[in-house]
């Protein structure tokens, strides 16, 4: 994780600083253990209770230790130290095992969150109407939400295709998006999200409706050519997602020649949707 690819910061909670660190490379927050560790089990010896427990997760036979990497990070004198530091999902399951009265407001939050995913499996139309509702109430308009949740459809009929022609979630599917994205946009995904002043958020839910639909014309068009030519490899799968999203570049530039302005634009949710979000307030 070298340092020239991070964005140092400080994470406020309950007056308390954690210290963070943002790999551009990876897309992923690293935080200090050691904070966390001092926030949430509120004791006189944070070093020995983090070292205390790490041993006691090793002995229960936790593979948490394991995922916890080491930073250089500014302490209080200044000065920069090696410090043990974990992604999101790690310090998460870290906060699972303080046994501390104020880690449980985390730990009833993730019981929560647990308990909506396993309603989601049972019954996915929950899924939908919960991500209606966040939508809204981060300001976002009803056409703008309805055109989302088509996109999400679009998306996932995409990825199915990919599935049935072998390409593999994860990196495969990135790969081809970047592809997609490259070819309709001039930007690589990477490229376009730091455009939009991105890091972690969502890319799509910081396009205007133009840009929401041009995606949703690549990401169909590259589902039907591939239900057309049945591609067998990667390779073969990266020249149907740049003629799927070239077909929606070329609709960008036909538009931009008559509208006489960029169908991209720097501007993100933020400032897309801000006038809903005092209307709501």
């Amino acid at each position: 994780m070298p340092n020239k690819t991070k964005i140092k910061t400080v994470a406020i909670f309950e007056g308390s600083q954690i210290r963070r660190q943002w790999d551009v490379e990876k897309e992923l927050w690293y935080f200090a253990v050691f904070d966390i560790v001092q926030v949430l089990a509120k004791t006189d010896r944070p070093r020995k209770y983090w070292n205390d427990l790490k041993v006691k997760l090793k002995k229960e036979g936790s593979e948490l230790s394991e995922k916890i990497g080491q930073l250089k990070m500014r302490a209080a004198d200044g000065k920069f130290y090696a410090t043990d530091v974990a992604d999101t999902q790690t310090m998460l399951r870290l906060i699972q095992s303080i046994p501390s009265p104020n880690a449980e407001p985390f730990k009833l939050w993730l019981a929560r969150v647990g308990y909506e995913r396993l309603e989601e499996t049972a019954d996915p139309e929950l899924a939908i109407d919960r991500a209606l509702k966040t939508y809204l109430q981060k300001g976002y308009s009803q056409s703008w939400v309805n055109q989302r949740l088509k996109s999400i459809e679009i998306r996932k009929t995409l990825t199915d295709e990919w599935e049935k022609r072998g390409v593999k979630e994860g990196l495969e599917f990135a790969i081809l998006t970047n592809e997609i994205t490259r070819a309709w946009t001039g930007l690589t995904t990477k490229e376009y999200k730091k455009l939009k002043n991105l890091k972690k958020e969502n890319l799509r839910d910081n396009m205007t409706n133009m840009e929401l639909v041009l995606n949703m014309l690549a990401e169909t068009a590259t589902t039907e050519i591939s239900k057309k030519r049945e591609p067998k490899s990667l390779e073969e799968n990266k020249v149907v997602a740049r003629e799927g999203g070239g077909i929606a570049g070329n609709a960008r530039k036909d538009i931009e020649s008559k509208i006489g302005k960029k169908v991209l634009t720097s501007k993100n949710a933020k400032m897309l949707h801000i006038k809903n979000v005092k209307k709501l307030k």
